[in-house]
């Protein structure tokens, strides 16, 4: 099964630290994009506050890895993330506009390889 995928590789002394302020946002603006927003606000600041746990001690956090259109994925090896899909889903240049306007707002450091499946799926 073919997937597209976008990541955002942390640099320059950006860390998992970082993305704590704006994770937030960027978990919302997934989940809106995708129609996955839940009904109950609890089960969203749940999603956020196990992510946030991790990335204020500067760990790894767990992403948003549930069935759905688009999966936003921590590898374990880089300090990076990426939105990755398996179906044939037109929004993710949306979704990754939005992502970099969030990061360049909260001042993280990333860069989008030159290789990457989004760059390539124009």
């Amino acid at each position: 099964m073919k997937f597209v995928s976008t990541h955002f590789v942390l640099k320059d002394g950006s860390d998992y630290k970082d993305l704590a302020p704006v994770f937030p946002d960027l978990l919302k603006a997934l989940l809106e994009e995708i129609g996955q927003m839940p009904e109950e606000d609890e089960i969203l600041q749940m999603y956020i506050a196990l992510n946030l746990a991790d990335l204020e001690l500067n760990r790894k956090p767990e992403g948003y890895n549930r069935k759905g259109k688009v999966r936003l994925v921590f590898p374990m090896d880089r300090k990076e993330f990426y939105l990755k899909t398996y179906e044939k889903f037109n929004n993710l240049n949306k979704i990754v506009t939005k992502y970099q306007a969030i990061l360049d707002e909260g001042g993280i450091k990333y860069e989008i390889p030159d290789d990457d499946n989004y760059m390539n799926a124009h």
